[in-house]
C-alpha cells in the first residue's frame, strides 16, 4: 500500500507529476540532512526535522511552485510573496526545463537561515 506522500506524486495529472517528481529529487539531492514527509496534506521538506519547504500548485496561476519555510528575509528575484508572512514561493513552468540554478541558489540561501 502507497503512503500519501507517494501517492500525491502518483496522482498528479502530467506536467505536473512529472514537474513535482523532478523538484523532490532536485531538492532531495542538495543536501543529506533534508528528509520528505507529509504535512498538511502536502509533499514537505525537512532539514535536520525543520520545517524547509514544500511542494504545492497554485490555484490563480495553474503551475506547481516550491514555497520556501524561512525565505521572509531572503531577496531572489524568482520569489514572491504574495500575502505570507513568513513564506516566499517560486512558481515553476511545468513545460519547461526546472531552472536549477535559481532553485540551488534559492535553497542555498534558505538553507542559511538554519
Amino acid at each position: 500500500m502507497l503512503t500519501p506522500l507517494e501517492n500525491f506524486y502518483l496522482q498528479q495529472e502530467e506536467p505536473f507529476g512529472g514537474c513535482f517528481m523532478a523538484l523532490r529529487d532536485l531538492i532531495l539531492k542538495f543536501d543529506k540532512d533534508i528528509s520528505p514527509e507529509w504535512k498538511y496534506g502536502m509533499p514537505f521538506f525537512y532539514y535536520k526535522r525543520k520545517m524547509f519547504c514544500y511542494l504545492w500548485h497554485h490555484k490563480k496561476y495553474q503551475r506547481p511552485y516550491i514555497g520556501i519555510v524561512e525565505s521572509k528575509h531572503i531577496e531572489h528575484p524568482d520569489l514572491i510573496i504574495e500575502k505570507r508572512a513568513r513564506m516566499k514561493i517560486m512558481l515553476i513552468d511545468p513545460v519547461e526545463d526546472l531552472p536549477v540554478e535559481a532553485i540551488n541558489s534559492i535553497l542555498k540561501l534558505a538553507l542559511a537561515k538554519y
